[in-house]
């Protein structure tokens, strides 16, 4: 994630600290400049790197938060739990 996510703010950002909201908005800012159009080739690509990573970073994120609900369980005295899911359930999600 180099520089892509240094963009959001700090100069040491990395993928571990850059919540999802952040990441969406820097890659939104990123699509509307390369939709102006008024960007130089190695910007666009620059652009397209980042954007490309930061949509990775999301989709990563979006994944998380999937499993993290699908594991919820409600049990009988109400309450919500979590349960571990085995490794190779994590890919498919």
């Amino acid at each position: 994630m180099r520089s892509v996510l240094g963009n959001l703010g700090t100069t040491e950002t990395t993928a571990d600290n850059v919540s999802f909201e952040e990441a969406l908005k820097k890659l939104e800012s990123i699509v509307e400049a390369m939709e102006a159009d008024d960007l130089p080739l190695d910007q666009l690509i620059q652009r397209f790197e980042e954007g490309a990573s930061l949509a990775k970073l999301c989709q990563d994120r979006l994944s998380e938060a999937e499993v993290k609900v699908r594991t919820l369980e409600e049990s009988l005295d109400g309450v919500l739990t979590t349960r571990t899911l085995p490794e190779d359930s994590l890919g498919s999600a």
